[in-house]
């Protein structure tokens, strides 16, 4: 087990009806290596000084990496290394406990057993009985039986122009799709997250396929 902590500033939704609440939602990457799933998952976390509390299994560690700390703008993070997608789970629903927590995350890779209905119904009670949010991030994974509240599905798109380099990314753009929701009608959208004034913001996608695969040069396109 590994921890570790670092300041990073606080992220919230400008958007009334995206705010998330204290509960379980699930967020899936289209591709297996995407960050799209992770960076969307920080946008909509609540603002305020908690720390956040990150535990990865072996294999999304192995596969995607470690949390860029510098990137998450100094909020505290306490990192949890394990090997099993089963202690994943008993170190979240630990975590979940802890009402002084901003957020608990969790990722886990593919579709092990031990993640079945009942485990996510678990987290659900946690994080509602001590209202904290919970993101659980799946790669390489289907959408199987969850009690998870929000379910998501989420993609890497070409980025905004930067302002002052016109060869570097600027703000990430990812598209998102609400395919499961207890309280909100599902749906796809473009969201966009304002770095400078830390806010994500959605909006319909493009109807004309053909001109959002040419929106952007790639070497704009986000890190995927």
């Amino acid at each position: 087990m590994l921890c570790d902590s670092s300041i990073i500033r606080n992220s919230d939704i400008a958007t009334p009806a995206l705010t998330e609440g204290r509960a379980l939602s699930e967020v899936f990457a289209t591709s297996a290596a995407d960050a799209a799933c992770v960076g969307f998952g920080l946008a909509r976390l609540p603002r305020g000084a908690a720390p956040l509390f990150w535990v990865q299994d072996r294999l999304s560690r192995q596969e995607t990496g470690l949390p860029y700390l510098p990137g998450l703008h100094g909020r505290a993070i306490i990192r949890v290394n394990v090997s099993r997608p089963i202690d994943v789970l008993w170190a979240m629903e630990e975590a979940l406990k802890c009402s002084s927590l901003g957020a608990v995350i969790g990722e886990i890779w593919g579709n092990p057993k031990t993640l079945d209905f009942t485990a996510t119904k678990r987290l659900v009670m946690r994080a509602e009985r001590y209202e904290v949010p919970c993101w659980l991030i799946r790669r390489a994974a289907s959408p199987d039986l969850s009690a998870a509240r929000d379910r998501w599905r989420v993609t890497s798109l070409p980025s905004l122009p930067h302002p002052d380099d016109p060869k570097a990314p600027g703000d990430p753009r990812w598209q998102v799709e609400l395919f499961r929701s207890r309280y909100r009608q599902p749906g796809t959208w473009v969201a966009t997250y304002d770095r400078a004034a830390d806010r994500i913001d959605m909006s319909a996608p493009f109807r004309d396929g053909a001109v959002a695969e040419k929106d952007g040069p790639r070497e704009r396109r986000a890190a995927r």
